[in-house]
């Protein structure tokens, strides 16, 4: 895809609604050559995706041998949208708890004195911590009424032609 193809992609009202969620699923391939998808926090800065982790998380290994990702925000409603993105990982081992961190952890429901004491035990649990930054080189946004999952474009085109004939 062109840069210009997937900001119109994400530029979309709905797939900016699905850039403001919480999670996303982390799709990579482990160390031993089988398939992960994780759940991870998330937050999208206007032009990357930003996922933070520990140092020691297993994923990072990976990562660094192949960093060809996939992620998908969904909805749990029917029907569901979706947002796929894929890109490349670029990780960023930071000293302390990064920005974003804290921004996506926000977004969670807490009290002002749950907020302090959760921001306190992570402060003293990470000493350092690494940005998962992933810059999307192709995206496809699926609402199931203007969108589609292109194997179902395919089914409709094929009973089209066949109702033609």
């Amino acid at each position: 895809m062109r840069p210009h193809e997937i900001s119109e992609v994400l530029d979309r009202p709905l797939s900016r609604e699905l850039l403001a969620r919480d999670i996303t699923r982390l799709a990579y391939v482990a160390k031993d050559g089988t398939p992960r998808s994780v759940p991870i926090g998330f937050t999208w800065n206007g032009s990357e995706i930003v996922m933070c982790t520990t140092t020691n998380a297993p994923k990072l290994p990976a990562l660094r041998t192949n960093p060809m990702v996939a992620l998908t925000i969904d909805t749990e409603v029917h029907p569901p949208k979706i947002l796929l993105i894929r890109g490349r990982a670029d990780l960023d081992v930071v000293d302390g708890i990064p920005d974003e961190y804290l921004q996506m952890n926000g977004t969670y429901t807490m009290t002002a004195e749950q907020r302090v004491h959760w921001e306190a035990e992570v402060r003293s649990l990470y000493d350092g911590m690494v940005r998962i930054v992933v810059t999307p080189t192709w995206a496809k946004l699926i609402d199931f009424e203007t969108t589609l999952p292109s194997a179902v474009e395919e089914l409709i085109h094929r009973r089209a032609q066949r109702l033609a004939a």
